[in-house]
Formats: structure tokens, sequence, C-alpha cells
């Protein structure tokens, strides 16, 4: 961002007009959030590929049947076979069963099992489209104590498609404020924590609930006007994501404003100086993870490539915010929301002494040791994925919790063939449906006599049969591979469909989307890299520690969700959604790291460079990796295993982005490379340049044994300003020097140090003879240290 842009966002007039016009384009957008909900799309059809298989039957199959109408199967069990009073109780159970709101059409049976234990109904119910899936709970309970009513003592369960969608739509059910008050509580917990703060959390905190409910209004304009396919996954993971990257941008957005508000003496300076050296990070950032996303336009299934442009247009509305909204908020209010720990000009840096810079310093000591050792074991740990089962889930395994639809299929499976209320379905041209239907019974898998006569409508013929085993099994999967290839040999070009057949494919068409889409995603974040960086060593390595900490964090995954958690595998497209927000998540932390060790090795050196960027970034980027991986935490608290293993990924991956990747490898790995980080820019060639006799202006020169980087176990502050003053900053050069201005000159305009106020214009220029100035800073010859002169506060 230009320092006219930062400066107009944020001096003593346009932060009015910046603060207001924002708020209210966000207020307005997140009045429309409420009703995301009602242009949800939960059906089959939305989450399949338009053109597969399955797709095409759903189609044609309207003909012959509504395709709102889903069935249920209410069983009747009786241990020990049924009584003479059954007959009466179930005819009246029937004629009840079809008065319930939502029933459409006749209820069909009952049909005993071979063991005349068991009794089935098949109810076909309507679901109300404008209503949604929410209806579906009240409905089958409704069926339940209906059949109850009337059981006579024999247990009641009620199956099928509907059942499971019941099931589904309450998992679902409020999950946009579940993970929102889940997310917000974590998120709050840290804020206090970084901050040690009752104040300043709450602007950060405003900032990213009212990015989360303007995305959620921006959404939903897209799905009613730009039919943008929205589903409640999509909805869900949109939340957590929006709050989680904005309140990331938010913290480094506030670390550097703390900074410069020790080294600047008017807050409206310092935040425009903060969003001047942040903001290109923050953009780059957020360009990631947007691009990356966009990339999931490039897949099959309807749900993975709707969930791409929803979460790119929600890390829009968050970008906006925290580039606009929070610093408008924070010069608002003034330097009073840090307090306690208020930072005042002229205070000292305190990164060099904390925790990161000493990890810098032991790193290091034997930097190609570190890299090395660490790379050994983010790749032991990648041999974990030979455990990761991405076949898809059955319907038993989709839910962390026991759910009464899962327990009903299982007892009608052991009554009736395990395909039953799930047909497979085939459609093809009339004049050969016959054949088609003989075609079928000869299937292996299909039970011979459930194959229904032939119905025909104009020149579309319609059959359907049972399949023997269980629905979501793989056994039902060959039965259909066995179906698709029975039927190519049949004229009329036939069609197979049916609820596993959609599960079928859309197995298939998650494999093909991540075999697709995760290369494109790595260029697509590589020439972002480079572009950012201005190399093209420093993307590659980048990209492959990145790539190691996916691998690790799968495989530990894949461990702890088969041999801790207990989860039967992983959904198919698990691995791709895992991938795009790891990668584009966790390059993230680099982005913010490496543009700092690059600002800061344009005047110390690379290696040098490398300390000053980990000890002034690594308190901020650890608290953005705690946030985020604690809002994707939040996933598992709902009984859905896909998101529970997706958050459990993510904040694995995040975590270890933060504290291993980025911290340890990437620094190792900087200083062992040293300057071929650059290679091939300018700054390969330089690799920096140090400060003359002056002790404020600096020198560039061709990088050899001459003339060597600026040693690692140098003890200048690491909050070297690489920035310059104003004047130079706007893109001129600093007078006498080949420096590049606004990166090579530390000044002495913006930075007075504290000894140095009160001893008159050229005390801060007087250096101490043979000792040069901490990280650029001038110092006096000599004197008490003199307090400065009360300012009013309200002007800074």
């Amino acid at each position: 961002m230009g320092h006219r842009v930062s400066s107009w966002i944020v001096n003593r007039y346009g932060k009015w007009g910046a603060l207001v016009s924002l708020l209210a384009v966000l207020a307005g957008l997140a009045a429309f959030g409420p009703r995301l909900t009602d242009v949800q799309q939960n059906d089959a059809a939305s989450f399949l590929p338009s053109g597969a298989e399955s797709t095409q039957v759903i189609e044609t199959a309207s003909q012959f049947a509504d395709p709102d109408v889903v069935p249920a199967v209410v069983l009747f069990v009786r241990e020990g076979g049924a009584q003479p009073a059954d007959r009466q109780r179930l005819a009246a159970v029937k004629e009840r069963l079809a008065s319930v709101p939502g029933v459409s059409g006749d209820v069909v049976g009952p049909i005993p099992s071979a063991d005349r234990e068991a009794v089935q109904l098949v109810v076909p119910v309507r679901v109300d489209t404008d209503a949604g899936f929410e209806q579906l709970p009240d409905t089958v309970q409704a069926l339940r104590d209906t059949a109850r009513a009337g059981a006579g003592g024999a247990k009641v369960y009620v199956a099928g498609p509907l059942a499971l969608a019941a099931d589904q739509a309450k998992a679902f059910s409020g999950i946009d404020g579940i993970l929102l008050v889940a997310a917000v509580s974590v998120v709050v917990v840290m804020l206090l924590l970084t901050y040690r703060s009752p104040i300043l959390w709450i602007i950060p905190l405003f900032c990213g609930v009212l990015s989360v409910f303007a995305a959620q209004g921006v959404v939903y304009l897209l799905a009613r006007y730009a039919d943008l396919t929205v589903n409640g996954q999509s909805a869900g993971i949109l939340s957590v994501l929006v709050l989680g990257a904005g309140i990331d941008y938010a913290l480094l957005i506030v670390a550097r404003y703390r900074e410069e508000l020790r080294n600047t003496e008017d807050r409206h300076e310092a935040m425009a100086h903060a969003l001047h050296r942040a903001a290109p990070a923050v953009l780059a950032s957020g360009s990631t993870v947007v691009v990356g996303l966009l990339c999931l336009l490039l897949a099959q299934m309807q749900a993975t490539a709707g969930l791409g442009p929803v979460a790119a247009a929600g890390i829009l509305v968050a970008l906006a915010t925290m580039l606009v909204l929070l610093p408008a908020l924070l010069v608002v209010c003034g330097r009073w929301v840090f307090w306690p720990f208020v930072p005042r000009f002229g205070d000292p840096q305190p990164a060099e002494g904390g925790v990161w810079g000493r990890v810098g310093r032991r790193i290091a000591r034997r930097p190609r040791t570190v890299w090395a050792v660490t790379t050994l074991v983010l790749a032991a740990f990648t041999v974990g994925l030979v455990q990761l089962d991405a076949d898809g889930l059955t319907d038993a395994e989709q839910f962390t919790t026991e759910q009464p639809s899962i327990v009903a299929e299982e007892k009608l499976a052991e009554y009736f063939p395990g395909g039953a209320g799930t047909p497979v379905q085939v459609v093809a041209d009339a004049a050969g449906i016959d054949r088609v239907a003989q075609a079928l019974q000869d299937v292996q898998g299909i039970a011979p006599d459930s194959v229904t006569k032939p119905v025909v409508l104009g020149d579309v013929g319609y059959v359907e049969g049972t399949l023997e085993a269980a629905p979501d099994s793989r056994a039902a999967f060959d039965t259909i591979d066995r179906a698709r290839d029975a039927m190519a040999d049949v004229p009329g070009d036939p069609l197979v469909g049916g609820t596993t057949a959609i599960n079928h494919d859309v197995q298939d068409a998650s494999a093909a989307d991540t075999r697709l889409i995760i290369p494109v995603v790595l260029l697509a974040v590589l020439l972002i890299l480079g572009v950012l960086l201005r190399s093209v060593m420093a993307p590659i390595v980048l990209l492959v520690t990145v790539v190691l900490s996916f691998g690790a964090a799968l495989g530990i995954s894949a461990l702890v969700f088969r041999h801790v958690l207990g989860f039967g595998g992983t959904d198919s497209s698990f691995p791709l959604y895992a991938f795009v927000f790891l990668v584009a998540l966790g390059i993230d932390y680099n982005i913010f790291l490496m543009t700092r060790v690059r600002e800061e090795s344009l005047v110390h050196g690379t290696r040098r460079g490398a300390l000053v960027g980990l000890a002034a970034t690594g308190g901020v980027i650890t608290s953005a990796g705690l946030v985020l991986a604690g809002t994707f935490a939040a996933l598992g608290s709902l009984p859905i295993v896909f998101l529970a293993e997706l958050g459990f990924a993510v904040a694995l991956g995040v975590l270890l982005d933060t504290l291993v990747v980025r911290s340890v490898l990437v620094t190792a790995l900087t200083l062992d490379l040293g300057r071929w980080m650059w290679w091939p820019s300018a700054l390969f060639r330089t690799d920096g340049g140090h400060a003359t006799s002056t002790g404020h202006a600096v020198t560039h020169h061709v990088a050899d044994a001459a003339h060597p980087a600026e040693p690692v176990t140098g003890h200048g502050s690491p909050e070297h300003r690489a920035g310059g003053d104003r004047r130079a900053g706007r893109g001129g050069r600093a007078r006498g020097t080949g420096a590049v201005a606004g990166r090579a000159v530390s000044t002495v305009r913006r930075r007075v140090p504290r000894r140095a106020r009160g001893l008159g214009p050229g005390a801060a220029l007087r250096l101490r003879p043979g000792r040069p100035a901490r990280g650029g800073e001038s110092r006096p010859t000599g004197g008490r240290p003199c307090r400065p002169a009360a300012t009013d506060d309200r002007r800074r």
C-alpha cells in the first residue's frame, strides 16, 4: 500500500470518512447475512458434477417421480414373530402415516421379512424446497411418534434417505451460530493473552465478527443473483475462515502499529507508516489465499467449485475490513487502547531480547544441522499417510455420535436386502427398456426379484432394482460398476443412477479434482511468491517447506483419526480441502516472515536480516497461528466427521507452520543459503548494505569475499528502520548514496532516542567515536538523559 494511500486512510480528517463509509457498507452487507440459509442447496444434485451419470439420471427420472419426494422406511420389529392383531394394527398405522403433514402419495406396504419378525412401510415425503431441509427432523419425528402409537409394543425405527437427511440437517442446524460462538471464544482468549489489555482486544474482534456477517451477506447476494452454489458445509467453513484469517491480518497490523508508536510521536503518522510496511505482506497473503481458493473453480464437484468463490469473497471482505476499518478505529481511539502497556514515543523495541531473538541466535550456530534434522523429522511424520483412507465415508462413519437413522439402517439390513429404500435407478430409451430390465436382473449384487416392471413415458423408460449389499458399502459400489458395464452392451443408451451411484460418482469426481487442482494451486502460489519476493530460489524453498508441512500434518492426522479418535476413514474430498487450506494459509506465515526478512536484508544482509525478521515477527506470527488453529479447531464442535477431521488437520498444520516450519526450518535455510535465497534478484548480488561513517546512510556493494554481509553474530537492534523518512519513502533515493530510499535510511526525524530528546537538533547526529549507532539510531555524545517536554496526547 502506497504511503499516500495509507496516510489518507488514517490522517486526522480522512480517518472519519474511511470509518463512517466502510461501517455503512459493512453494516448494509451484514443485514443480508441471516438470509444465507435461504439460498443454501443441500440436496444431492447440488453436490454432484453436472456431467456425472447419476446427475443425468436425477434429471431424467424426475419424469417418473417427483424429485422433491424422498422415501422414509418405517420398520416394525417384533422378536418371536408377528401377533394375530398386528395385521390390523399395521393397517391403522398405515392410514395414520398417510395423514402426517408432508406425506405425499400412497404408503407402500406392509412388506414382511422372510422370518416374519419385521415389517416395513415405505412412506413418500415431499420436501418443501422453500422451507429447506431444516424441517426434516420434525417430519421424521412425527412419523416415528405416529408409528409407535399404534405399534402394539413392537419396536419402531425410521430408516431410508429421509431419515438420514433429517439427521444431517439436525447436525448442521445452527452451524453458523455454533461455530461463530466457539471461534469467538477462542479468539477472545488468544487476544487477551497476546495483548494483555482489557480494551485492545475488543477492536480486532469487532472488526472480525463484522467481517463475518458482511461476508455472509456478500455470499447471499452472489448466491441469489449470480447463481453461486452454497451449502451448509461451505457456509460453516466461511465463518471460521473469515474470522481466523481476519484476526491474523489484524494481529500483524496492530503489531507493526505498536512498533511505529515507539518510533513516531504522532499516532496518525505511525499508523500510516505501519500500513505502508505491513499492507504489502497482508495483501500478498490474502491474494495467495484468494487465488488458491479460486483454483477450486476447476473442480468437477459443484460443492467444491462453489466453496472457492464463497471463501474467496469472505477473504476479500476480511482484507478490506482489516486494512481500512481497523486502522481507522485504532487511530480514532489513540494510544490508550493499549493500556496498561501503552507504547510511548522513544520506548526501546523489545524484540531482540525476546524468545524468538534467542531462538534465532541458537539456530544461527548450526543452521545446516537444524534444517536437516527438522526436515527428517517432518518427513518421518509423512509416513503416516499410508494410514489415510480417503475412499469416502459410509453413512454410519459420517457422524461422530450415534444417529437414529444409522441404527435403523443397521436393523433394516438384518431383515431385508441391504439396499432396501435406496434402489438402483436405470433410465433408457423406451424401445430398449425391456432388455435393460433383463440385464439389470442378471447383474451380480442386484436382488433378481426386486427389479420392477419397466415404466414408459414418451420415449423414455424407467426401471429400478434393490442392492443386496448395504448401499454405502464398497460392495454396493462394485455392483454399480458391474451394472454400468452390463448396460454398456444394451442398446438404448441406459444410464445407472440412484443414491449409491451418486456417492460413487462423488468419490470418483473428488479424486479427479484432487489430481487436477493440487498442481494448479502449487503453481499459482509459486508465481505469487516469485512476484512478491522478486526471487526464484526463495519461492521454491518456501513452497517445498509448506508441502513438507502439509504431508507431516496429514500423516499425523491419519494416525490420530484411526488409532485415537477411531474414525473409519476420511471423505474423498478431504485431502483436497486440507491441501488448499494448509498451503494457502500456511504460506501466509512464510510471507509475513520473509517480507520482513527481505526488508531487513536490504540493510543488514541476508543472514543478519533473517535473525532480525524472526525476532521482529516471531511473537505476532505465533499469536496469529494460535488464533487460526483455534478457530479451525472449533469445527470439532460439530458432530460431522468430515468437518471435525478438516478442523483437526488444518489446526495441526497451522501449528506446524507457525512453530516449526516458519520459525525453525525457513530461518535455518535462510541462514544457510544466505544471499542465494534471493537469486537471481539484485539483492542476491548486493546482499544488503552497510551503514556509512555518518551512521544514517547505507551504501550498496557487490557481495563477495572482500565485502561480506553483516555477520549474524552482530548485536544491532532488530528494529532497524528499513523504512526511511517520509521524503525518501515516497520513491526517491537518499542523496549521496546508492541506497534505495525507503529501505536504506535510518532517520533522525522519525526516531529520536529518549536520551537525545531535549539536547538540541544536532545531538542525535553526534556518534560516539568507534561505536556504531544501535540499529542505525544515532546516539548523543554525552549528558544526562532529559525527559521530553509534556505533550498533548490528543494531538498524537
